[in-house]
């Protein structure tokens, strides 16, 4: 039986009170749930949830209830603005600021290249806008330095897909939710990150007695709801993993006749495993021996299973080998690609999947390949531009921008939406690199990134625009305009759209490289880019989309209404020439030749891997002897840009703060409202103490939403500046701290 929700919708306004409602999506985290929109005299004014729609069944999570606040917050961008000469910002014409931009990309690609240019956007945009922006720097520009702030988010998430199964898309969906026996969630406190989806597995458990595992440092309030908790030490997940198949191995918790017809690697994994013993894994994690036994047992001996990760692995040590060995758990116990089952690898921002889909970051649009000239020749082709004049070979990301800023090679560094001064580890560094480029935002406010700026580009938002977005079960649904944006502002697709007609972009007939003029034409011809990739969307349009609340990939002329859960089949997108990548070293992150991926043998098969667990690069020491964690709370999302701007959701949460173990503060004489510093290696902040189990001894844990230039609480201002070796995702939850007491009460000591 699947969930059908169960909470009236509580609406600010009723139908009778408002002109319209219009239909849209959720433009926070990855759920995508189905909304409406509420509009008086052009003016948005409320939101309730769809009941109709699959995803959410009328449910909306805090921040999405309130996220329409930011559309009418006071202080939104009314025109561009540029840096004079004075090194103030100051309003300028629309005709000024596009003649500027165009101008300095010019005189960059003249003088130096399309290797000093660098793009950065965000998880939150549509997907048409990411096409585009994948069109204007592949083959417009001519260069892979582009990344999105998904980077930092599910970078890892998209990875791991790659690495096992051959090319990125979630297995599962969330109906499995509804039918799964054993849920495992890992490294995500879902009360917060993703309301909805909690209370989606909250109603499974009431409906089928579904058990929860709780695998998570911290013991928040979705650990405490838990039939299982386990918090095992920060940076030790792959050794958990292993643990776990070990003994699904050693059991007989395994599907041999899966393993044998659908799968690659599997001596290497088994014989990674085997020293992985309870009794090794517990004196590495500190989780009891029989605590592992309990969970592996749970889930070798349960028909339906479903895993579900975020942020605690994406973000920690060896995240792309944890992330696979998940897959793998599921691949060798053949509980994939089948009601309630699968390893459901979650995107955490509402278009993250649309970004990766289309190419606005790392690959090529539709899942291709970069370093295969088929790949290529295709989309050369689609774009008719010589394949010679795109860019080969692998991602610049962001991390990498900033050496590249550094050493002087990226001269112009253009910010869409989103606002790396708080949200990029080692702050710093990064603020002190923005000073070496001519720095471009496109924001409605001015964030603390857009503060740097040489350019800033105001724009419309959520509600004032039409586009898709891509949810976390590959599920496609159309946003629609509800208002006029206010003071005649462009979409970010309005703006790219200018910027290539100024920089005069042909196709090799001579034609405008850009000849979309509407969202919807641009998403009618990414549906041709997409066709026969496994992110196939030829199938949708934007009615059918509406009409049937949203669509999952692929969608074509075999699966016209879309499909649920992909490898059912148990065939994978492994095959040399289709395969979104050839893969990379998973110790070393170097990316594999042709030959070598055709060496592997999958073809068609899934690949598993055996990966030993590593110790952090930074632990804690004398001098620093605090484990450093960092996360999502529940009334913000990243930066708080908008939410921020939502009175109830700053009411709530208006500072950040340091979560101490109760015996750590008694040790530094630390009471609850204290002011404690924070140190690293890299700088210091200063935030008030809550004392709290929830958090293990020895270890503190601070919200990274809080980062004003002024304020000193950015957590970022403390976070490693180093990366996973796959996926290149930061590592905000490694690291290594100290703490001290600075004020008692509000009072100096």
């Amino acid at each position: 039986m699947g969930w059908d929700g169960s909470r009236e919708d509580i609406n600010i306004y009723s139908q009778g009170e408002v002109d319209k409602w219009v239909y849209s999506t959720c433009n926070l985290c990855s759920n995508g749930c189905g909304c409406y929109i509420a509009v008086k005299n052009n003016k948005i004014v409320g939101i309730k949830g769809n009941k109709d729609y699959p995803v959410n069944r009328g449910r909306l999570g805090p921040k999405g209830e309130n996220q329409w606040w930011a559309n009418n917050s006071i202080d939104r961008l009314t025109t561009p603005l540029i840096r004079n000469k004075q090194g103030l910002l100051v309003q300028a014409s629309w005709e000024d600021a596009y003649s500027l931009l165009a101008e300095k990309v010019q005189e960059q690609l003249k003088e130096n290249g399309p290797k000093s240019i660098g793009f950065y956007h965000t998880g939150q945009a549509f997907l048409e806008e990411y096409y585009t922006i994948a069109k204007i720097m592949r083959a417009g520009i001519r260069t892979h330095n582009v990344d999105a702030n998904t980077r930092l988010c599910t970078a890892t998430a998209e990875w791991s897909l790659i690495q096992s199964f051959g090319s990125d898309g979630p297995p599962a969906c969330m109906e499995d939710i509804d039918q799964a026996e054993v849920i495992v969630f890992i490294g995500r406190n879902s009360n917060e990150t993703n309301t909805v989806l909690w209370e989606r597995t909250l109603q499974a458990r009431r409906r089928n007695g579904t058990k929860i595992i709780e695998i998570d440092p911290r013991l928040d309030l979705s650990s405490r709801m838990g039939d299982m908790s386990i918090r095992p030490k920060p940076g030790t997940n792959v050794a958990f993993l292993n643990g776990l198949i070990h003994l699904l191995i050693r059991n007989g918790w395994v599907d041999e006749n899966y393993i044998t017809r659908h799968t690659v690697g599997y001596e290497e994994l088994k014989n990674t495993v085997h020293h992985y013993t309870p009794e090794n894994v517990a004196r590495i994690t500190e989780v009891p021996a029989e605590t592992l036994i309990k969970c592996a047992e749970l889930i070798g001996t349960s028909k339906k299973v479903l895993t579900i990760l975020l942020q605690g692995v994406y973000q920690s040590m060896d995240a792309t080998p944890a992330s696979s060995l998940v897959n793998s758990m599921h691949l060798i116990m053949g509980k994939i690609g089948k009601p309630g089952c699968g390893p459901f690898q979650h995107a955490g921002q509402p278009s993250a999947m649309s970004n990766r889909e289309t190419g606005g970051s790392g690959f090529y649009p539709g899942y291709r390949n970069s370093d295969n000239p088929r790949h290529l020749e295709e989309i050369a082709d689609l774009w008719n531009v010589p394949a010679e004049t795109l860019p080969v070979g692998s991602e610049t990301h962001v991390m990498q921008m900033l050496d590249l800023i550094e050493e002087g090679t990226i001269k112009l560094f253009w910010v869409m939406f989103t606002n790396p001064v708080v949200s990029l580890p080692n702050r710093s560094r990064f603020i002190q690199l923005l000073k070496k480029v001519f720095l471009v935002v496109q924001d409605p406010f001015l964030s603390e990134t857009a503060e740097f700026a040489d350019l800033v580009l105001p724009t419309a938002m959520w509600g004032e625009k039409e586009g898709t977005m891509t949810n976390l079960e590959r599920r496609v649904n159309v946003l629609r305009k509800a208002v006029e944006p206010p003071f005649a502002l462009p979409s970010d697709f309005d703006i790219l759209l200018e910027f290539s007609r100024r920089m005069g972009f042909k196709d090799q007939d001579g034609k405008p490289l850009i000849q979309y003029r509407t969202q919807e034409e641009a998403f009618n011809e990414w549906r041709l880019v997409s066709k026969g990739r496994p992110c196939d969307m030829s199938g949708m349009t934007y009615e059918k989309m509406e009409q049937l609340g949203g669509i999952q990939w692929p969608c074509n002329e075999k699966f016209p209404y879309g499909k649920e859960r992909l490898y059912t089949d148990g065939v994978f997108n492994t095959q040399l020439d289709y395969a979104e990548s050839y893969g990379r070293n998973m110790l070393t992150g170097r990316g594999r030749t042709r030959e070598e991926f055709r060496g592997i043998g999958a073809e068609g098969k899934a690949i598993l891997y055996g990966v030993d667990w590593a110790p952090m690069p930074e632990l804690p020491d004398e001098e620093f002897p605090f484990y450093l964690n960092t996360g999502r709370l529940v009334f913000h999302w990243h930066t708080r840009t908008k939410t921020g701007r939502a009175p109830l959701l700053q009411m709530n949460a208006p500072e950040g703060y340091v979560e101490i173990h109760p015996d750590d503060a008694a040790k530094f004489e630390i009471l609850p409202g204290d002011i404690v510093k924070i140190s690293t290696r890299r700088n210091e902040i200063f935030v008030p103490a809550r004392v709290t189990d929830t958090i293990l001894p020895g270890s503190v844990f601070i919200p990274f939403h809080f980062g004003g230039i002024n304020e000193q609480q950015a957590a970022n201002e403390l976070t490693l500046d180093t990366w996973d070796q796959v996926s290149k995702q930061p590592h905000f939850k490694n690291g290594a701290c100290k703490i001290e007491r600075i004020l008692q009460g509000g009072t100096s000591l």
